[in-house]
């Protein structure tokens, strides 16, 4: 048997297992390459190494709560994990053919740049140098976040001015640390830095008092907040000293994979607009009367190719793991230990409007 063969039997077999939170996605028909087609699959050496690979390798956060993190069970949960599985659904068909890769700040960019990684959901913000001067591109804001502090409740703070002289505990390699310098002199206050390799080691110097807050994206503080032994003795405080778009990253060669990434997270959040959910996709594709979700869930044909798949892309990706609002109540909302709101992360047309916004499916 040739290894041409033994590689689309073996994407078939995995697409059989399918997402552990959805139902089965559609299966091709017998001898298609699930589920690559059209030139442009030819032309991304990512997409090409993931399918004969028949796993994505996906870079993520070694260790925070309800962004990536293993379970009692040795299976990996949380946001960037979800993101991940999407796009492993898109791509080859199963959202559980991932291989989760636990990078730091130091070491990343590298590993994404080398080929080591694929996708890389670690919370990463896009910023000027690394877009311009690291050889990566950057596919879409997943999480809009910002740069807080987290205190114990006894230091009675209301205010980050107020920490003039302060112990600060901040992961090193990370726009955190830069942004922190920035905040203190402009305000004429001066700090000593604590740095850690990682947010779990920053977060446990904190816990055991080796530093007076902890700095981070709001996100990594209410992580660290949620498994501390008493949360409710800490508080995030109100300031917020930067902007942290964390995006998606990619290898900056590669566009038509570029292209995938960017329409997959592009598909979760329209999803999320057209009132498709991973229940109803099913129901939806095969009733709904609306140009765009029939486009989006590849009724219409001739979108797939686009992005070097076949029309059913965004189907399987919403299937596997929900629309950008379900993941985000899954592993972080208000209901869960993070306690996180919507805030910047809502629609751009909900009540209370958001950043949220996925440019047309057409």
């Amino acid at each position: 048997m040739s290894h041409r063969v033994v590689v689309v039997s073996m994407l078939l077999a995995l697409t059989a297992g399918a997402c552990e939170r959805a139902a089965k996605t559609p299966a091709p028909g017998p001898g298609k390459e699930l589920p690559v087609s059209s030139d442009l699959a030819a032309k991304s050496e990512t997409l090409r190494a993931v399918v004969a690979r028949g796993r994505l390798n996906c870079g993520v956060d070694q260790e925070l709560s309800g962004f990536s993190f293993k379970d009692n069970r040795g299976v990996w949960r949380g946001f960037s994990v979800d993101l991940c599985r999407a796009v492993a659904a898109a791509a080859i068909g199963d959202g559980n053919a991932v291989n989760f890769v636990p990078v730091t700040a130091d070491n990343r960019i590298e590993l994404l740049r080398t080929g080591k990684i694929d996708l890389l959901t670690r919370s990463t913000s896009w910023t000027y140098s690394r877009d311009a001067g690291e050889g990566v591109d950057f596919a879409g804001v997943a999480y809009y976040d910002g740069q807080g502090f987290l205190a114990r409740k006894s230091l009675n703070l209301q205010s980050a001015l107020e920490l003039n002289g302060a112990r600060v505990c901040v992961q090193s390699g990370s726009t955190s640390q830069n942004n922190l310098a920035d905040y203190f002199r402009a305000n004429g206050l001066t700090y000593t830095a604590v740095p850690a390799t990682s947010n779990e080691k920053a977060r446990e110097i904190y816990q055991t008092e080796g530093c007076d807050v902890l700095s981070a994206d709001i996100s990594a503080l209410a992580s660290a907040r949620s498994v501390a032994s008493n949360p409710s003795q800490h508080v995030i405080l109100p300031d917020v000293i930067s902007k942290e778009p964390l995006a998606l990253a990619v290898r900056q060669n590669d566009p038509a994979w570029t292209d995938l990434v960017r329409w997959t997270l592009n598909a979760l959040i329209l999803a999320e607009e057209l009132g498709v959910t991973s229940k109803n996709v099913g129901e939806l594709a095969e009733d709904s009367a609306v140009p765009e979700v029939r486009r989006l869930l590849g009724v219409e044909a001739g979108y797939g190719g686009k992005v070097g798949l076949d029309d059913a892309f965004a189907f399987r990706a919403i299937q596997a793991v929900g629309n950008y609002g379900e993941v985000f109540r899954r592993n972080v909302g208000t209901d869960l230990p993070l306690r996180l709101e919507r805030g910047l992360n809502a629609l751009w047309n909900a009540p209370q409007p958001g950043l949220l916004y996925a440019a047309p499916f057409r």
